[in-house]
């Protein structure tokens, strides 16, 4: 059996292989609340096969939301509404994950496909929040959070995953990349706190340690709790991944089990270095240097490129994104490219590649 088609295991959950879909902001909540569509798009690509399905990034508070369309977890209400998409993406032997969120100075925005600009309140939006008074490019300079306000954001993502909880997820993942808040308090190019959540890595990562630490307190010692940290910000002066290694190594006595490495989002205009794989050595520096298994993702679209970085082991599963926006099966397809049987969902049978 190839690498890519192996079962992992992560405390108490097992992983029916290591094709895993990446968390992909649909736009297409109602007050926070998931759609039919987030049924059929979960639902899908948890019938194609994949090992891990992670929703989307998720906002623990109404302010975190990207866009007013964003999917949320601050009420109760909507983890009941959560129920019948976790219910079936785990009918389809899938684990289900869910990303929580907030995107700091990057909210309040219209969704990519409206121009991606920012809303003002008299529109729909509201006042952005940030570790400092610093703006993302040429959008509104968002407010300084105060020591209360960020201590009452810890409360909240630890209420948002004890919602994810009776929702019916398996994974939770805290979003710490692409320039969203918890990356903003880690880079100095937005971070210019003098108290003790800024200043040196100590200070940068404390919001992030304590949101940690927060989750970890609620989320069930048999389930696996993940964190996506951006690697690089791609800008000389900013984050690193030498800082992402350390603080990578630091959350493993936090009782994170997984890094999901990512790059870029925190700074607009970056010159990133985009070609097949270009996040791999990132993820491979995290996973050799920190200690703890990782996730690799970026225009891995083949299945023996997919398997091979797993061999090597630069990484120890593969997050999927545009691919399986593309073909909602491509671990089924992949299993065939490989060689490898998987099951098939029997309604499905009919259609399957035979050799």
């Amino acid at each position: 059996m190839s690498r890519l088609f192996a079962e992992l295991k992560l405390r108490g959950t097992s992983f029916r292989n290591r094709a895993w879909v990446a968390p992909m902001c649909q736009y297409s909540s109602v007050g926070g609340y998931p759609q039919d569509w987030h049924l059929v798009h979960l639902g899908s690509l948890a019938r194609g096969g994949a090992g891990l399905v992670m929703q989307e990034a998720t906002a623990v508070v109404p302010e975190g939301r990207i866009t007013p369309s964003d999917a949320g977890i601050w009420e109760d209400g909507q983890a009941q509404a959560y129920e019948r998409i976790t219910s079936f993406v785990r009918g389809q032997g899938a684990v289900v994950g869910i990303q929580l969120s907030h995107a700091g100075r990057k909210a309040s925005t219209q969704p990519p496909w409206e121009g991606d600009e920012y809303v003002e309140a008299a529109s729909g939006g509201w006042e952005t929040v940030a570790p400092s008074p610093v703006a993302f490019g040429d959008w509104p300079e968002p407010a300084e959070l105060g020591a209360d306000e960020i201590r009452g954001l810890v409360e909240a993502f630890r209420a948002g995953a004890q919602r994810a909880l009776a929702a019916g997820y398996e994974v939770a993942e805290i979003h710490a990349a692409h320039g969203y808040l918890l990356h903003q308090f880690l880079s100095p190019l937005s971070n210019h706190r003098t108290d003790e959540y800024g200043g040196d890595l100590d200070g940068r990562s404390r919001f992030l340690v304590q949101v940690t630490d927060a989750v970890r307190a609620v989320w069930p010692q048999d389930r696996p709790l993940f964190v996506r940290l951006s690697a690089t910000d791609w800008v000389d002066g900013g984050w690193d991944v030498e800082e992402t290694v350390d603080v990578s190594r630091r959350l493993v006595g936090h009782g994170v089990d997984l890094v999901d490495v990512t790059s870029g989002g925190l700074v607009p205009g970056a010159r990133i270095e985009v070609e097949p794989g270009y996040q791999v050595p990132f993820a491979r520096a995290v996973r050799e240097g920190a200690g703890l298994p990782v996730s690799a993702v970026g225009l891995i679209t083949a299945p023996e490129q997919a398997d091979q970085i797993l061999v090597d082991r630069s990484a120890d599963a593969i997050m999927l994104a545009r691919e399986v926006l593309r073909n909602p099966t491509w671990p089924l397809w992949a299993a065939h490219v490989l060689g490898d049987q998987v099951p098939w969902p029997p309604q499905y049978q009919r259609g399957r590649w035979r050799r």
